[in-house]
């Protein structure tokens, strides 16, 4: 993908900004970013790759009924399952959404935990080759029939250095490296170029954090309240396409093995728990280390935190 070059047509996009709500699973992203929108007056982008699915609504807390309608949003339950959709697609469509909505808007509010899929709108994406459907479906067998170890072990001998980087749960990064690295020949890593795209609208990036004890309850009392509202019958309807990657995810692979009758069901729980707090502690690392992120406590003053966007808005 090229460099966005400032043109006539989107020279009107300069005096723009797109205001980035970010932090943990559970801490309360969707709630700020609504009180943000409604005070601009403006949409919001969802960069949770897990609320994409429409057949996914409880396990990945999709925003309520009332949420949804206090504010217009996008990205929220607009893909199945069984539709391949990567962070390129999602560049590319919400770049386009962005550029529709800044025509209407001085300010957009793009929220989310997913650092890479954020990433790939404030920076943009490298470029990677193309990958055969020989090799996918290689891969795809090769995990079905001996799991995530057996793609940890070939991403390890195929590419060392993305192998010591990646997070090695995440069932689809490591996959996708390893099929990048045999279709080309050459590792993952080496097409990691970490150039900038330019963006023609100011990114004002915002993180919600709180006391780690405070995040992990948090996340156990949400998962409480997914098994409450429903969690392990919305899985069970979903058993029979659990080897789709985006279901290979936290509440969903945990009580797959309930349903396999491998764990008790209090056991399942306490996994997503665990689990859960472990995708937190990732997160944390992942946005701790840039720099342009702005943190407030959850317990910060709402007006605080809207006079600080005013302040750096263009």
């Amino acid at each position: 993908m090229q460099n966005i070059v400032i043109t006539a047509d989107t020279h009107f996009l300069m005096n723009k900004n797109l205001i980035v709500v970010t932090g943990t699973t559970a801490i309360g992203k969707t709630s700020l970013a609504i009180a943000i929108a409604k005070h601009l007056k403006c949409e919001i982008i969802s960069a949770d790759s897990r609320q994409f699915f429409k057949e996914m609504n409880i396990g990945t807390a999709v925003p309520s009924p009332e949420e949804l309608a206090a504010i217009p949003h996008h990205f929220i339950q607009h893909r199945s399952i069984h539709e391949p959709y990567s962070v390129g697609d999602f560049e590319k469509d919400a770049m386009q959404l962005i550029t529709s909505l800044f025509q209407a808007n001085k300010n957009i509010v793009l929220v989310g935990g997913s650092g890479l899929y954020i990433n790939a709108i404030v920076n943009g994406l490298d470029e990677f080759p193309e990958v055969d459907e020989t090799t996918k479906s290689q891969i795809q067998q090769l995990y079905n029939e001996k799991g995530i170890t057996a793609l940890q072990e070939q991403l390890k001998l195929l590419d060392p250095m993305y192998y010591n980087k990646v997070d090695l749960l995440n069932t689809h990064r490591v996959m996708r490296a390893v099929e990048v690295s045999l279709s080309s020949g050459q590792p993952y890593s080496s097409f990691l170029t970490k150039n900038k795209k330019t963006r023609p609208f100011k990114c004002i990036k915002i993180g919600l954090t709180a006391e780690r004890s405070i995040i992990y309850d948090r996340i156990n009392y949400r998962v409480d309240q997914m098994v409450n509202e429903g969690l392990v019958t919305e899985v069970s309807t979903l058993y029979e396409y659990r080897n789709l990657n985006a279901l290979n995810t936290v509440g969903y692979k945990e009580l797959f093995s309930y349903l396999d009758k491998k764990w008790e069901l209090d056991f399942a729980i306490s996994e997503i728990k665990k689990n859960t707090r472990r995708f937190a502690k990732r997160q944390l690392t992942w946005f701790k280390k840039d720099k342009e992120i702005t943190w407030f406590d959850i317990d910060t003053n709402r007006e605080e935190i809207l006079s600080f966007i005013e302040k750096n808005s263009l």
